[in-house]
């Protein structure tokens, strides 16, 4: 091959292979049902979904799930496909209490995300945790998959700083086709189908502005 040849072809190729790398090389994992709390000693249901470039709902991956505590206790599990394309479940069940984090690998290339620690308690004391719902909002950013889109990805617009009108936030939680599309994002947010309280979590945190996407 003459040179010449060689140089225009060598830089091209390395042009396509980076960018099919970076063209299926991340999701987003979403966690449903997010709790504030669970109880040391008991099984816990962690049920999330994979999409790719958070849109299309990926099927057919064994997910890994990691959870860490401050002690250095460790528990795991793997993550099954549910009935539906693109959704697991994982049963963690954490042999003490304290704050455990968690980190989800979703079994497609290198994505993973690493949740706001939970707080795992013991049956006795349950009953009197709450969470602020600013702080829930924060937990739901993360866990929601919103932090990888907005944050440490271009494809959402950028948070931190800005503020969006509670009303309008809202409704674009509840369902992101009924309103245009934000300035500064490059496609359109799935539908999550999360709850009112899931939505008023995160609209107080989004709204507060200042510290949104801080990991």
């Amino acid at each position: 091959m003459p040179r010449t040849a060689f140089r225009i072809i060598a830089p091209t190729l390395a042009l396509v292979a980076a960018t099919t790398a970076f063209a299926g090389g991340w999701a987003v994992i979403t966690v449903e049902d997010l709790p504030d709390t669970v109880v040391a000693g008991q099984p816990f249901d962690l049920k999330y979904s994979v999409r790719q470039h958070g849109v299309h709902l990926l099927g057919g991956l064994t997910g890994r799930i990691e959870a860490a505590t401050a002690g250095r206790l460790t528990t795991t599990a793997v993550g099954k496909a549910a009935k539906d394309s693109g959704h697991y479940a994982a049963t963690l069940t954490f042999p003490k209490a304290g704050d455990w984090t968690i980190t989800i690998h979703s079994g497609f290339m290198n994505s993973r995300t690493t949740l706001k620690p939970l707080r795992v308690l013991e049956a006795k004391d349950r009953a009197t945790a709450e969470r602020p719902v600013a702080e829930r909002g924060e937990r739901l950013f993360v866990a929601k998959g919103c932090a990888t889109c907005h944050v440490e990805t271009d494809v959402g617009p950028k948070l931190a700083g800005k503020r969006y009108e509670p009303a309008w936030l809202a409704r674009y939680l509840a369902d992101p086709q009924s309103v245009p599309l934000p300035s500064g994002a490059r496609s359109r947010m799935p539908k999550l189908n999360l709850d009112q309280e899931e939505i008023a979590a995160l609209v107080e945190y989004v709204s507060a502005g200042q510290q949104v996407g801080a990991r």
